[in-house]
């Protein structure tokens, strides 16, 4: 993006800037609570996107006169997978609110901040699969598998190496991180209560969010779709199995049941995609060696 979009205030800058300085106005000056934030997510968002149009308009032509018609129903192939990927992770952590809701006011405040904490810090890998996304998609678009497979192997290494260091630093820091978000006692009890799933899910986190962008890389959208609802050749559906999961767990063992569920949900996408991986086929025949290629 920065690469792109050279100059300052770059897009994202100039949306969490004016996101930053909108919220606690709206919020507390005009009295809008909520809603004020949600105001000023909204004019951020679109403040974003316009920065982001105007300068992609003097770099590249956006409306081409030559539009290759016969691609659209690639586009909404691809466009109707994600979507549906992007339903079942919304389905999920939705029921997961909800459930920790059943619990009351102050169970929630507690589990709202570890949420919140959780995938903060979780999408500081995003950028790590940012990176192995360019970077594969450019190996196998030139040919050069040897370096493509070294950047599967590398990321996948690099994230695990970094949700251990992220898991470690939250379990250490976590406690007086949480007090930023509240001062009432019962709540930070509760919070603290879930360090070991902020902390300890990291990893776990850290690898999905890296073999997601690694099934961008090599266009693999039909599996990043489907893996969420198979994993290997069974009908399991991940956001059903994490769901289910979640009904039952939640009113037995009340929030760390719902802790449990999101782990679950995570670890399934984790199983499925290094299935994937493994068995080098599709998109990632690239991963076999040159020895087994010839043997195919």
């Amino acid at each position: 993006m920065e690469n792109l979009l050279p100059g300052n205030p770059t897009p994202l800058r100039a949306g969490n800037l004016l996101n930053a300085l909108l919220s606690p106005i709206l919020i507390f000056t005009f009295g809008f609570g909520v809603s004020g934030a949600a105001i000023a997510g909204v004019i951020s968002e679109y403040l974003t996107a316009s920065i982001l149009l105007w300068k992609l308009n003097g770099k590249v032509l956006l409306i081409a006169p030559d539009v290759n018609v016969g691609r659209f129903p690639q586009y909404l192939k691809s466009g109707a997978l994600l979507i549906g990927r992007t339903l079942a992770l919304l389905i999920t952590t939705t029921l997961s609110t909800a459930l920790a809701a059943r619990e009351g006011p102050v169970p929630m405040a507690g589990h709202q901040i570890c949420v919140e904490v959780w995938l903060a810090v979780s999408l500081l890998t995003d950028a790590l699969a940012l990176a192995g996304q360019a970077l594969l998609a450019g190996g196998v678009s030139q040919g050069n598998y040897s370096q493509a497979r070294e950047v599967v192997y590398k990321v996948l290494q690099i994230g695990a190496l970094t949700g251990v260091a992220l898991g470690f630093s939250l379990f250490v820091g976590f406690g007086a991180l949480s007090a930023l978000f509240s001062t009432d006692s019962e709540v930070l009890e509760i919070a603290k209560s879930g360090t070991l799933f902020v902390a300890g899910s990291q990893p776990v986190n850290a690898i999905a969010f890296v073999l997601d962008g690694l099934y961008y890389g090599v266009s693999d959208f039909e599996f990043a779709a489907y893996s969420m609802l198979r994993v290997f050749d069974k009908q399991f559906v991940i956001g059903t199995i994490s769901s289910i999961f979640l009904l039952v767990a939640a009113p037995l063992f009340g929030l760390p049941g719902v802790w449990a569920g999101l782990f679950l949900f995570v670890a399934l996408r984790v199983v499925a995609g290094l299935w994937r991986l493994q068995t080098r086929d599709g998109p990632w025949k690239f991963l076999r060696t040159d020895m087994e290629q010839d043997s195919v």
